[in-house]
């Protein structure tokens, strides 16, 4: 059974026009081949050869799947750079992107063991989503309510809350709110390109 493609907003076609032949280097430079990275990403071999043609554009949860099969950052993915791996990151210097309807900034240097991220998500974006992956995740609800599910329960989180959980456990973001939510996002990065990914539609024995 093929992997289901995640739906790209129209506004994403426009959002990140060099990302396309950077994709290709960094899964040549990983030694996988197409049908491989498609594989561990949780794609089809079509949907990201779009995305190496610049035929689509990634969302976020599909960059950050990426950048962990690659064994890289979303800042790379992105052409960002962070001068000899600063410890401070400026607000000046946060300049927001926009994928697949969310808007984020780094807050974080690149090429660590975790990757932070300020994070603001739409209402209505990305809210069918399961997203299964090794690592953690830890996030913080700045502004607005989130609608986090994970595994069976749903929960509500507002401001100040937080969570703190194993990204092996089927789990999906969304803003519980019209006005969307505001989050600080922390998730671990793992090294190897054979870790097992799945970002995308629910898949079989996960829930709905």
């Amino acid at each position: 059974m093929s992997p289901a493609e995640p739906v790209e907003p129209p506004e994403a076609a426009e959002a990140l026009p060099a990302v396309a032949p950077r994709l290709r280097e960094l899964r040549r430079r990983a030694s996988l081949t197409l049908e491989a990275a498609a594989r561990t990403a949780g794609l089809s071999p079509a949907h990201l050869s779009r995305l190496e043609t610049g035929q689509r554009q990634p969302s976020l949860p599909t960059l950050l799947a990426l950048a962990r099969v690659y064994g890289t950052t979303v800042s790379e993915l992105l052409g960002e750079t962070v001068a000899d791996r600063d410890s401070i990151v400026r607000a000046a210097d946060m300049d927001p992107t926009r994928a697949g309807g969310w808007t984020y900034w780094q807050a974080g240097a690149q090429g660590r063991g975790m990757q932070a991220l300020r994070v603001h998500v739409p209402y209505g974006a990305q809210g069918d989503i399961v997203r299964v992956h090794p690592g953690e995740e830890w996030l913080y609800v700045i502004e607005g309510r989130l609608r986090l599910s994970l595994g069976d329960t749903t929960h509500t989180l507002a401001p100040g809350d937080s969570a703190h959980f194993d990204s092996l456990t089927p789990h999906r973001i969304a803003a519980a709110e019209r006005g969307g939510a505001d989050l600080l996002f922390v998730h671990t990065l793992l090294q190897s390109p054979a870790t097992a990914l799945c970002l995308g539609g629910p898949s079989q024995g996960e829930p709905t």
